[in-house]
């Protein structure tokens, strides 16, 4: 058995290919994959032509982030110890691979571990896709060390511990390749955003932990799939948090979702106000569809496993919007 995959997802990546994949051939110390989601463009034959030594995965139809992801790994298992996922427009620095490795190796309580993840376009900032490791609040909202809401704070060194986090972000995770297996992979049924955020929680109802290491840095462009503002983002984010509760509270869930679906209900009548229809009808229709995939009997963890963030115990709405607290530090 090899050591590590390192494993990119592609759909129509043509443009932010040749941008960022000769810094990930040049800098890391492992076997690369492109598993290909049924791509429209010519990002294929780019990949054939420039970089032969890439394997390559084809899929017959876009599985979306999680599907693509479990059927292109599934072609892989048993074959590497881990696997790190990396998006596409991602930028990697020297040793960035074998420091996530080694991290790993010497916690063997830890499933996954996610590096420190700074800004392509602004390389001085925290990234909004994990940042320096992700966090729950009480109500499901992810949130991160440098990254809150729109929030994103500057890496002037404040978050270079270590440390257990609640999530690690799908732009670069380093996981055990059997515990990735042995749950299932990731939840097709969110297609993509915030599968990887379910796939921890279930890994640490199973009793692993979730880490951050420092020293690994990465560069993420973001949005080269969709934009954070975009109404279609928006629509999976919340339908896949409601699913994502749903399935991993159980009892509690409606503890949770009462207060969160005033919040968004009334962030939806401002959209309205505002005349953003788009991003209003969004979140309605991630309810909706939310309702009718639970009643087709969504899947499910074995056992309750409640809300308990390793981070500060918090609602971040409260805290950011009306107590002003914008940075991790202050919560």
């Amino acid at each position: 058995m090899k050591s590590c995959a390192i494993v990119i997802l592609n759909f129509n990546g043509a443009e932010v290919l040749p941008k960022f994949l000769s810094s990930v051939v040049k800098e890391s110390q492992n076997d690369i994959w492109v598993i290909d989601n049924a791509s429209e463009d010519n990002s294929l034959e780019f990949l054939e032509s420039d970089y032969p030594q890439i394997q390559l995965i084809k899929l017959e139809k876009n599985l979306g982030f999680a599907g693509g992801y479990n059927r292109g790994l599934g072609k892989l298992k048993d074959l590497y110890e881990y696997y790190i996922l990396l998006n596409s427009d991602v930028e990697v620095t020297p040793e960035w691979d074998q420091l996530l490795l080694t991290w790993l190796d010497s916690q063997p309580n830890y499933a996954c571990v996610q590096p420190k993840i700074l800004s392509f376009q602004n390389r001085v900032f925290f990234d909004y896709a994990g940042a320096a490791g992700g966090f729950l609040d009480f109500l499901g909202y992810p949130y991160c060390r440098g990254r809150i809401w729109e929030t994103i704070e500057k890496d002037t060194g404040q978050y270079n511990q270590d440390l257990e986090v609640d999530w690690a972000s799908g732009a670069c995770m380093a996981v055990r390749a059997n515990l990735f297996h042995d749950l299932g992979g990731f939840d097709e049924q969110f297609f993509a955003h915030m599968e990887e955020i379910d796939l921890c929680w279930r890994l640490r109802a199973e009793g692993w932990k979730v880490g951050f290491h420092s020293r690994s840095v990465v560069y993420h462009f973001g949005g080269a799939t969709l934009s954070r503002s975009s109404p279609s983002k928006l629509h999976l984010n919340i339908r896949n948090s409601l699913l994502m509760l749903h399935k991993n509270l159980k009892s509690d869930f409606w503890l949770r979702f009462l207060p969160k679906a005033a919040l968004e209900f009334s962030a939806a009548l401002n959209y309205l106000i505002k005349g953003e229809k788009e991003s209003s009808k969004a979140i309605r229709q991630g309810y909706s569809d939310f309702f009718k995939m639970r009643d087709k009997n969504i899947k499910s963890v074995k056992t309750n496993a409640p809300i308990k963030s390793t981070g500060p115990a918090t609602v971040i709405f409260w805290d950011y919007f009306i107590r002003g607290r914008k940075t991790f530090l202050e919560l």
